[in-house]
């Protein structure tokens, strides 16, 4: 495993991306660029430390006002490509050692 780095684009937010930093399925750190400059920042120290898949089941589906996601969907979006992102790194290091 180790840290792991993913950049993603967001759809249907005032935010247009999410940086999001892992330590297997640890999260280091989540930087929202965009939107709601308090309210990012106050979700970006609660996910800290914490544990990405229980994160994305948290996250996932909320949505904001009339639109059908939210920054915080767009994080457990972002959470999902960072862990396939990291599980897809560690078969193909399984795949050469083996």
């Amino acid at each position: 495993m180790g840290i792991n780095m993913t950049v993603y684009k967001t759809k249907g937010t005032c935010s247009k991306e999410i940086r999001v930093v892992l330590d297997g399925n640890i999260i280091e750190s989540v930087e929202i660029i965009g939107g709601c400059n308090g309210n990012s920042k106050g979700l970006m120290s609660m996910l800290r430390g914490r544990d990405a898949a229980d994160t994305i089941s948290r996250l996932e589906g909320i949505t904001c006002g009339p639109r059908p996601t939210s920054c915080p969907d767009q994080i457990a979006k972002a959470l999902k490509a960072a862990l396939s992102e990291e599980n897809a790194a560690a078969e193909k290091a399984a795949a050469r050692g083996a």
